[in-house]
């Protein structure tokens, strides 16, 4: 995921997604928008999505079918979904979405500040992950350029050897207590 990768909001009323990119233009965060969850799949899959702000309730793929999807793809797994709905409280819907792994589910109409608060430390915080897998990445391959063929066949040998024990104070003592004069 480059560092440039965008927040994808989805929703089926082109209203909503006005106000959700209203709401977050202030943190001048790359967005994009989808209207369907079939659209947010084809859009997450290609890489460049670092946090989706998804509808629950939508024609034909809904919001739980998309993370539930993502869940099961390694590259997709791992991105941050906040789930959005319009219904009001539902006791099974938020067992359903915390159990998927959802960073959070909102009621709209959403605080346009508790969503800015939410988004700017998800995003903020994919970003950091992104940045240590890829400095772990690279480190990696360093390693690997640096030391091809340095890790032993046999991993006993890996080991480094013992060195001779030096007699404690008290062993010393009962050394010296031992001698005689």
């Amino acid at each position: 995921m480059p560092s440039d990768a965008k927040i994808l909001i989805v929703d089926d009323h082109e209203d909503t997604l006005y106000a959700l990119e209203s709401a977050l233009a202030p943190l001048g965060y790359p967005v994009g928008r989808a209207t369907g969850g079939d659209e947010a799949l084809k859009e997450v899959l290609r890489g460049q999505v670092a946090l989706l702000l998804l509808d629950v309730r939508m024609p034909g793929v809904s919001g739980l079918d998309v993370v539930r999807y993502m869940r099961r793809v390694e590259q997709t797994q791992h991105i941050p979904v906040i789930l959005l709905t319009g219904f009001g409280p539902d006791t099974e819907l938020t067992a359903t979405a915390f159990a998927l792994g959802v960073a959070d589910l909102l009621m709209k109409p959403v605080d346009p500040w508790a969503l800015r608060t939410k988004v700017r430390y998800l995003y903020e915080a994919q970003q950091r992950h992104h940045n240590l897998e890829r400095e772990l990445r690279d480190l990696r391959a360093l390693v690997k350029e640096h030391l091809p063929d340095a890790a032993p066949a046999d991993p006993a040998a890996a080991r480094i050897p013992e060195q001779p024990r030096r007699p404690s104070t008290r062993d010393g003592d009962r050394l010296e207590q031992g001698r005689t004069p």
